[in-house]
């Protein structure tokens, strides 16, 4: 498994209802997609910076998803370009199914 952290820093801030709206309609192309096992959206504590966690399958699928045109369009989505890390994920509890 690998983690993905999307990092999308604002001088300013972001508008909480803003990031909801964003996060409320990307989520449809992201449900069942091969791959891909989790997809959070968030917002730090002061609003100045957006985050997007994945849980990939494996790398090949992650760095094959974050392409230039990907990269472009979700820039143009939250209005800074991402700051894209790759995390080797060496453990990993799930409770969603308890």
């Amino acid at each position: 498994m690998i983690g993905v952290l999307v990092t999308f820093t604002q001088t300013g801030r972001f508008d909480r209802s803003a990031a909801a709206k964003i996060a409320g309609e990307l989520r449809g192309p992201f449900e069942g997609m091969p791959g891909l096992r989790f997809k959070s959206f968030m917002i730090d504590e002061d609003g100045a910076q957006a985050r997007n966690f994945y849980v990939w399958d494996d790398e090949e699928k992650a760095r094959s998803f974050f392409t230039d045109e990907i990269v472009e369009k979700v820039t143009g989505i939250y209005g800074v370009p991402p700051k894209i890390e790759y995390l080797d994920i060496v453990g990993f509890v799930d409770n969603s199914g308890a």
